[in-house]
Order: structure tokens, then sequence, then C-alpha cells
């Protein structure tokens, strides 16, 4: 299955809107990982060129927490499916709540992809907002509180029965700056990483 095929199916094509353009088999995926936002340079994301910089920062997360890996195609035959919850890159430093209203179709549509999951991990606040909106309308609450991140780590959250993992952002140069986040990140995998096994 094209991810990028399946969803502009769904829900339409829009030139401003990046989707990962990837073949893949959604039987076999069993975690989701969402990061906030598509770089403003696409060959700079996750299924880019081998080197982009999103990659430079997510693989030695997962290296971190024990997993061998050394490419995006590593983590994907892990059974783990990266993606942007905003899938316009940002024009300003911080995300526009447009930009995320406008993505959340796609966002939605892409989760509905694969039935096996067992782990969502939302990487970031931008993450934990747009998949809280799209629970919102089954649960009519939020699904992760309006919690810091670091003291709901450990809480078990559940929504129809997969494991929701919020977490810290996993891409851009601020995550190398901040230690204790990249320790607590690589924890959190190795968590997704027990649970998928």
């Amino acid at each position: 299955m094209n991810i990028k095929k399946e969803l502009e199916a769904a829900v339409g094509k829009r030139n401003s809107i990046y989707l990962n353009n990837i073949e893949i088999d959604p039987l076999m995926i069993k975690a989701i990982m969402i990061n906030e936002v598509v770089p403003s340079d696409v060959l700079q994301d996750f299924y880019g060129v081998p080197d982009a910089d999103y990659l430079k920062t997510t693989i030695p997360l997962f290296q971190g927490a024990g997993a061998e890996v050394k490419s995006i195609q590593d983590i994907l035959q892990m059974g783990i499916y990266i993606t942007n919850a905003v899938k316009t890159p940002k024009t300003k430093y911080a995300i526009e709540k447009s930009s995320i209203e406008d993505s959340l179709p796609y966002l939605e549509t892409e989760l509905s992809l694969f039935p096996n999951v067992k782990v969502i991990m939302l990487m970031g606040d931008v993450a934990k907002k747009a998949f809280n909106v799209i629970t919102k309308k089954a649960t009519k609450k939020n699904v992760v509180p309006a919690v810091s991140t670091y003291k709901l780590r450990t809480t078990e959250i559940y929504y129809n029965g997969i494991r929701v993992m919020p977490s810290y952002i996993m891409t851009g140069g601020n995550i190398l700056i901040e230690k204790s986040k990249v320790t607590m990140a690589t924890e959190d995998i190795a968590t997704m990483l027990e649970i998928i096994k």
C-alpha cells in the first residue's frame, strides 16, 4: 500500500500537504510514532534522503533504546511507522493552529490504515494536541490529560485498546541540547519496543 496514494484518495490532494510517499504493508505495523511537523525541505524528513536531518536524531534514540537500527527501513522492519502530525512545514517558530487543523483529516485517516497497532507514541506537544482533537470526536474528552509530559510518561493511557505514550520531540537541533529529554525519549522508545516484541 502506498501511504500517499491512500491518503489522497481518501482525503483529497493538496499541494501544500506533504505525505509519506512510501510502500508499506499495513498489517506489519505494530507501533506508530507521531512527530510534530514535516521539515521545510521534505528530503530531510524520515523517508527522504538516507542521511536526512530527522534521522540524525531519531536513529540514535532507537540505538540508545537497544534497537540495532541504521536506517528508516530498519525501523519499518521492526513494525514501527513514523509520521508527522502537521503535514505542512512551519513558517513561524510556533506551529499555527490552522496548520494542525488542515492536517488532521490526513493524520486521522493515516492512523486508521494500520489495524494491528499496539502503541501510538506522541513525540511532542503538537502530536499530543493533534491526537486529542482526533480522539475527542469519539470519546468527548481528551485521551491524553493536559498534564506535563514528564508526569504522564509512566501513566498507562489506552485508546481503543492501544497504548498511547506521550513523549518528547525527536527531531530538530533542540533535542541535542536537552539531555534529560533525550534520556526520557530513549526510555519511552525502549518501553514501546518491549510492548511490540
